[in-house]
């Protein structure tokens, strides 16, 4: 079985490290670590230690052991969806199931057609929930580079991520739309990839416009609707397995 992974601001080199707070009560009280075992330690930004249990105190400390010291580089291309506010939780659905997944970094997009809104302390908590959510289920699927949760953008905001990425795309909702399959555009090998879901009344015409001025042609995932929640989920598994990043 995989190590479990645990995040801590700085991976130690080598020797012994004390593991404690948050992370280590969930070391020693959830995941039940004896003297021995295996666990890895990172800062979600690509740095991991391995390490094994020396011994535990009490019930949120436990002393390990760095066995190796390793620096996972960024992986190409880069891979980044723009995400449209889901209504209620499908928002923190979307993030972690995209994290556990692969993608690099996720933006939330205050689209038109969004019911749901992100103003004052309500935008603050909520931003703070999504990156959260990264942040266990980078732990949960063992990754050691979680993917960034970039502030809440404008249409405008967005349109500029997508003038600077080497492939951008808009996941449209219509299938009968004239718009070509995501499954068979050119990918480039490195770079940036930016993939826009839209909310679930869809992209509107002139955010679509914008987008197509900034190089962002319109895509089909395939013959069914996905919601929006799932959606940037469905395409980064597929653009990870066109590049070979799950060669």
């Amino acid at each position: 079985m995989t190590a479990p992974v645990f995040v801590v601001d700085a991976v130690p080199g080598a020797g012994t490290f004390v593991l404690e707070g948050p992370e280590g009560r969930h070391a020693v009280s959830v995941k039940r670590l004896q003297a021995g075992e295996a666990l890895v330690l990172t800062d979600g930004r690509g740095h991991w230690a391995d390490c094994a249990v020396r011994d535990t105190e009490g019930k949120d400390r436990l002393t390990v052991e760095v066995t190796a010291a390793h620096e996972e580089p960024a992986e190409e291309p880069r891979i980044t969806v723009v995400q449209a506010l889901p209504k209620g939780d499908r928002g923190e659905l979307a993030v972690e199931t995209m994290t556990e997944t692969g993608v690099d970094a996720i933006v939330p997009w205050a689209a038109s057609r969004c019911i749901t809104q992100w103003r004052g302390d309500r935008g603050l908590k909520a931003l703070a929930k999504w990156r959260a959510t990264a942040r266990e289920a980078g732990k949960q699927s063992r990754r050691t580079r979680f993917p960034e949760v970039a502030e809440l953008m404008t249409t405008k905001q967005v349109a500029q991520l997508l003038a600077g990425a080497d492939f951008a795309a808009v996941l449209h909702e219509d299938r009968d739309h004239p718009s070509g399959a995501l499954a068979t555009a050119e990918l480039p090998a490195k770079g940036s990839i930016v993939l826009v879901v839209g909310p679930e009344g869809g992209v509107s015409p002139e955010e679509l416009a914008a987008f197509e001025a900034a190089g962002a042609r319109p895509y089909r995932l395939g013959r069914s609707v996905l919601r929006t929640s799932t959606a940037g989920t469905a395409a980064t598994a597929l653009v990870l397995g066109r590049t070979g990043r799950w060669g």
